[in-house]
């Protein structure tokens, strides 16, 4: 759940831009110095997930030991956080999902319609995002379920993505020019630290882990494992993905969305530009379904506290699922998803 979280838009949109406007090869080391902070704030959510393996994540560990006026502030942040990025989420999976398949249809100059694809104002226009309410309410189905279905989609998910980063990995790792590496700091320090700040996103994600502390097997266990682990696993794979990149293609042409595709494409592989859409793809999915499963428990935990109504703490007397926070969730994000457009979510 920690990886399906963290490794999504991140490793295949941020080291590209960030190497070429503030940190040159030197990326390898912000990426770095983002998990060293990240690693600071996942070694208080591992010791506390331990200490109180509930629901909830930082609003219970708010509530236990500063209060209830702030835990009731951070609950809120966290339902705006999980919300609106699970909404940003569905709006770019929507894009991915048209562009893939507008590339397929494109032999037969078959296009999906704007009307269908696009919210009802913004830069273009539509009727309804189709696509992004479609995948909202697909894993909030999933997530009514049950928690074993929900992991197992997110496992096979994670596993698919992987596979694109180390076919990825395998492909370039042996064009390397280290002569790409130099000079490895051109905007100094500063920038290095500079692009540290902004791929600091790449790793938010591991605290929703902690959200799904009630249905571990072994929290005291598990739990620091899952946080710690993740970060750790995701911090080798940034960090070998953006030194492959700027290796291969020098830092400065790496300015584009998809830098991942720019470097197999470089390398004379145009099969890469599906296959980095397949990765992406899944990438996404995987973050949405964390970010639907995180904030239903969120809700849960306040309902439980007496902070929200008692209906939001019943569970589903067949799939043990918080089914009515789930359903909840579901509808308000399948609905802001489909009638906003990404610049005003973002």
């Amino acid at each position: 759940i920690g990886i399906g979280c963290i490794i999504g838009v991140g490793i295949f949109v941020l080291p590209g831009v960030e190497a070429a406007t503030h940190a040159g090869p030197g990326i390898i080391l912000s990426f770095a110095i983002a998990a060293a902070a990240c690693a600071c704030a996942a070694l208080c959510y591992a010791e506390l997930a331990a200490m109180i393996p509930v629901s909830g994540s930082a609003y219970t560990y708010g509530y236990a030991t500063l209060g209830e006026l702030p835990a009731w502030i951070i609950g809120w942040d966290l339902i705006l956080e999980y919300m609106v990025g699970a909404s940003l989420v569905a709006i770019g999976w929507s894009a991915y999902l048209v562009n893939l398949l507008n590339n397929l249809l494109a032999p037969w100059n078959i296009t999906l319609p704007q009307t269908w694809t696009a919210a009802p104002w913004g830069p273009n226009p539509g009727v309804f995002n189709l696509p992004a309410a479609a995948i909202v309410l697909l894993l909030t189905w999933l997530l009514i379920r049950g928690i074993k279905e929900s992991a197992q989609v997110n496992l096979t998910i994670v596993i698919v993505k992987l596979a694109v980063i180390l076919v990825f990995i395998a492909l370039a790792a042996g064009h390397v020019d280290p002569k790409n590496w130099k000079p490895f700091a051109p905007f100094g320090f500063s920038g290095i630290v500079t692009a540290a700040a902004i791929v600091f996103l790449a790793y938010v994600g591991f605290d929703a882990v902690s959200t799904t502390a009630e249905e571990a097997k072994n929290p005291q266990r598990d739990m620091p494992i899952g946080i710690l682990g993740s970060l750790g696993v995701s911090t080798l794979l940034y960090m070998a993905v953006a030194a492959i990149m700027t290796g291969v293609v020098p830092y400065h042409q790496l300015n584009v969305a998809d830098p991942v595709a720019l470097v197999l494409n470089h390398l004379g592989m145009p099969w890469a530009s599906a296959l980095v859409s397949v990765g992406a793809l899944a990438g996404i999915t995987s973050v949405l379904l964390v970010l639907l499963l995180g904030q239903p428990r969120i809700l849960f935990a306040m309902s439980r506290d007496g902070l929200l109504p008692e209906a939001f703490s019943r569970v589903h007397p067949r799939f043990q699922t918080p089914h009515i926070t789930t359903l909840t969730t579901g509808l308000i994000v399948a609905t802001a998803s489909a009638l906003t457009p990404i610049g005003v979510v973002a």
